[in-house]
C-alpha cells in the first residue's frame, strides 16, 4: 500500500516522476479517479505505461488505493490531492503524456461556476504539462458543463481537437469504462466527448 500511495509534493516542489515511479519518463494523469476501474484497467493492459491517479474524496482514494494494492499493478500510483492546484504549480513542463479528465463535477450552480477544473488557466498549465503530440482526453454527462469545456478549449494555445476514440490511450469505442461512464450508460444518460491534441510546436 506504501507503494502506491503518493503524497502531494510540499508547496515549492515539483512533482518527480523518478521518485514516484523510479523512472523520469512521461507518465499518464488521471484526474478524479474513483474508485480506480480506470486506472485499474489501462494499468493492466499497459504495464509499461507509468499513471497517477488523482482523487480528492477521502473514500473514493481509500478504495482506489486498496484495489490497486488487491490486484497487484506495479505502474500505480494514487494521490489524494486538490488536482487544480497540483496541475499548476507542481507540474514540471513536458511531463504528461496523456491526461484522462473524466465526469469532473459539473458545479451546476452559476455561482459554484468558479470551482469548475475546466478554466483557462487550468488549461494553460495542463498544456504546459503535456509532451508535444500529448494527448487529453475529457469526458461528461452534463451538457451545459461540455458548452463550457468547448468554450473554454476554443480559447485556448497549443491544443487541436482530435478523434476520441483511440484504444492506444484506453478508449475503445468511445468507452473509457471508468465507473461513472459504466452506470450513466445503464441510465441512458447521454455522455458527451472531446480528445485534444498538444501541438508539437506549442
Amino acid at each position: 500500500m506504501d507503494d502506491i500511495i503518493c503524497a502531494p509534493p510540499p508547496e515549492g516542489a515539483l512533482f518527480s516522476a523518478r521518485e514516484a515511479f523510479g523512472e523520469a519518463t512521461p507518465f499518464e494523469l488521471e484526474i478524479g479517479c474513483g474508485k480506480g476501474g480506470f486506472l485499474l484497467r489501462r494499468a493492466q493492459q499497459h504495464p509499461e505505461v507509468h499513471l497517477l491517479g488523482i482523487e480528492w474524496a477521502n473514500k473514493f482514494f481509500k478504495y482506489a488505493t486498496d484495489r490497486m494494492a488487491r490486484w497487484g499493478v506495479p505502474n500505480v500510483r494514487v494521490m489524494r490531492t486538490d488536482a487544480a492546484h497540483f496541475v499548476r504549480h507542481h507540474l514540471p513542463p513536458a511531463c504528461l503524456a496523456a491526461l484522462h479528465v473524466y465526469h469532473p463535477d459539473p458545479w451546476p450552480k452559476k455561482r459554484h461556476h468558479k470551482r469548475r477544473l475546466i478554466q483557462p488557466a487550468f488549461v494553460a498549465a495542463a498544456t504546459r504539462a503535456l509532451v508535444p503530440g500529448g494527448r487529453w482526453a475529457l469526458q461528461t454527462d452534463h451538457a451545459e458543463y461540455f458548452a463550457w469545456m468547448q468554450e473554454v478549449f476554443a480559447g485556448a494555445e497549443g491544443l487541436e481537437e482530435i478523434a476520441y476514440d483511440d484504444p492506444t490511450f484506453g478508449i475503445v469505442d468511445d468507452f473509457a469504462q471508468t465507473n461513472f461512464e459504466i452506470k450513466y450508460r445503464r441510465e441512458g444518460r447521454p455522455i458527451y466527448r472531446m480528445a485534444l491534441r498538444k501541438r508539437g510546436n506549442a
